[in-house]
């Protein structure tokens, strides 16, 4: 494809964005698989362009809004792009917008004007404020800034980056040292991640779906972090686990490698397609002992009872933490759609922590870095069912990560991408207190 075009599908994707109200993920894959003609290569360029604009979409606006187009159109936003974060200069942003092939029509008098006024400028200003320059909408802001206080500007500079690609290392099916040696015969390049001892780094972007190790099932896409959360489970062979809000199985695969595929091991969700997705990676991962159940299901939970070992809680959360990976929720989020998580997190854990059984373990997890999501969610559990305490994670990391320094001093934990590379996620353990009989 021409530069040009390339622009054209940019502006195409944002366009489908604003009206059908897909993920950028899939506005992407759905809009470069439709068009047979859009090779690899082109698919990459355009997805970048994507991302690189709803990543700085704040701040292109305001200086969008500055300039006088207030409300800015996918396509003025594209032209600010190129300008403030991309850095081409007038001449080449205009060449771009030439009217031939796939390209973008010619551009009109006002819009020569705007490249003309944002050529050479900073995508960052001083005027901005605080909310534009950390690409956080004006209600959340302080939210944010109530948790990183001086450190606010860091962290929402690393969420703006793009993520590396973690892998999880299968143990039922070999060894971290197996899995780099077979992914080199596929010249993907690793390196061996610093906290989990199942990690590997991705160096660059591979097509990793074709390589032998992720076809044999010896890999799984995972990041660093999330490998953390199902390691603090500490599930051992033998043991009764559930995975509440299993999804499409990624915590359930890497529990049922740390049980060595002995046990019980449900995952529980209240979306079927997506326990349905788990299978093929269940199959291809040689993963047996996983019973799949969909919620909710009054007579199953009331029969299980108390039954579980560890019950591990993803719960449903605003996702500030993997805002790397999708720039377009920091945009998304509402006021209403934080209450409803908020919600839901209350109703999940209450549900989960029927599930366990004395001396058991409750690990919550999510992928945000709202405080009102984690600690302030546990402090609500544990003032309403007394049987249950707080048990430190540094404890914990102790017994299952003997060979790394636990990154936090507090009883729960939290990641974030400036201070640990990983996504941000906290987790918390609550530990049911005995029987009295």
């Amino acid at each position: 494809m021409r530069p040009g075009a390339r622009v054209g599908a940019v502006i195409e994707i944002l366009e489908e964005l604003e009206q059908r109200g897909l993920t950028a993920d899939r506005a992407v894959t759905s809009y470069t698989r439709s068009r047979r003609y859009i090779g690899s290569k082109d698919r990459r360029e355009i997805g970048n362009l994507v991302f690189s604009i709803l990543r700085a979409k704040l701040r292109l606006d305001w200086w969008l809004e500055r300039a006088g187009h207030s409300g800015a159109s996918p396509r003025l936003q594209a032209l600010a792009s190129l300008l403030l974060v991309k850095g081409q200069s007038q001449i080449e942003v205009a060449a771009l917008f030439d009217g031939e092939g796939y390209g973008p029509t010619k551009l009109t008098p006002e819009e020569e004007k705007l490249i003309a006024d944002l050529s050479g400028a900073d995508l960052i200003h001083p005027e901005q404020p605080a909310w534009v320059r950390d690409e956080v909408v004006s209600w959340l802001h302080p939210l944010l800034l109530a948790r990183f206080g001086d450190d606010m500007a860091a962290e929402m500079a690393a969420l703006q980056q793009e993520a590396e690609v973690i892998l999880r290392v299968n143990s039922l099916k070999g060894s971290r040292h197996a899995a780099r040696k077979t992914l080199t015969e596929d010249d993907v390049a690793t390196q061996a991640t610093i906290m989990s001892p199942l990690g590997l780094r991705v160096e660059g972007r591979r097509a990793l779906q074709a390589s032998k190790a992720f076809r044999e099932g010896l890999i799984e896409v995972q990041d660093e972090g999330s490998q953390l959360i199902a390691l603090l489970c500490d599930a051992g062979p033998g043991m009764a686990v559930a995975d509440y809000c299993a999804g499409a199985g990624g915590k359930t695969l890497a529990l049922a490698a740390e049980m060595q595929g002995q046990g019980r091991l449900v995952a529980l969700d209240s979306d079927v397609k997506r326990l349905e997705r788990a299978r093929p990676r269940l199959a291809r991962a040689e993963v047996d002992i996983v019973e799949q159940q969909a919620l909710p299901d009054d007579v199953w939970m009331t029969e299980n009872a108390g039954d579980f070992d560890r019950v591990l809680v993803d719960a449903p959360c605003s996702g500030s933490g993997v805002w790397r990976r999708q720039p377009d929720a920091r945009l998304a989020l509402t006021p209403e759609r934080l209450a409803d998580y908020l919600e839901a997190q209350r109703e999940v854990l209450h549900a989960a922590a029927t599930l366990v059984r004395p001396r058991g373990r409750l690990i919550y997890a999510t992928c945000s870095l709202l405080p009102e999501e984690d600690e302030q969610q546990v402090e609500a559990f544990l003032a309403e069912n007394s049987d249950f305490t707080q048990y430190p994670v540094a404890e914990i990391w102790k017994s299952v990560l003997p060979d790394v320094a636990c990154p936090s001093g507090e009883p729960h934990l939290l990641l974030t991408p400036a201070q640990h590379g990983t996504d941000g996620f906290f987790v918390s353990v609550l530990e049911r207190a005995p029987s009295r009989t």
